[in-house]
């Protein structure tokens, strides 16, 4: 192998070692306040905008999502009404189950499997893997999805999309309970 390409080669195996080191730890956030109740929260209807950047951090789409959400015991309902920048619109409804020990699980049309989730302190974490479609092709992408309760009525979200463990972007996005 030549030198260049075996730099190369090794820079890149270590910043994908270096990526796969650098997950947050949800027990970090176990004291945080206030104290996230995702049945309380995702109950009623919120509002939410967000953005999706690319690697580069530019902004590549902006949306709106009306989120008319529901609890009956240990089974919660979110249903999503996505409207983007460019007009589309797209819809999710995700079924969500409350586990022991503020562990989650959910699923949607559009997640291929089940997500799986917990929470601690303000913080929800959340793994999933959705089927993105992107210029009339559909991708699956993994979502390592991070939100905080910052009060009673404001929620911020922060998820990393990846594939084969590239980084392909982040979604930023707020939430607002009516």
């Amino acid at each position: 192998m030549k030198p260049r390409l075996l730099q190369a080669t090794l820079a890149l195996a270590t910043a994908l070692g270096l990526e796969g080191c650098a997950s947050q730890n949800i027990e970090t956030y176990a004291n945080e306040k206030p104290t996230l109740d995702l049945s309380t929260y995702f109950n009623g209807t919120l509002d939410a905008y967000g953005v999706f950047t690319d690697r580069s951090g530019s902004v590549v789409k902006r949306f709106s999502v009306v989120m008319v959400c529901n609890w009956e015991g240990d089974k919660g309902t979110m249903d999503e009404d996505f409207t983007y920048s460019d007009g589309t619109k797209q819809k999710r409804v995700w079924h969500l189950t409350k586990l022991a020990n503020g562990h989650f699980t959910g699923r949607a049309d559009d997640v291929l499997g089940e997500a799986s989730g917990e929470s601690r302190g303000n913080t929800f974490h959340w793994n999933y893997t959705l089927s993105l479609p992107v210029d009339g092709k559909i991708y699956e992408v993994q979502f390592d999805d991070w939100m905080y309760l910052m009060g009673d009525r404001v929620m911020l979200n922060k998820a990393r999309m990846s594939k084969f463990g590239f980084g392909l972007g982040e979604v930023t996005l707020s939430f607002f309970k009516r």
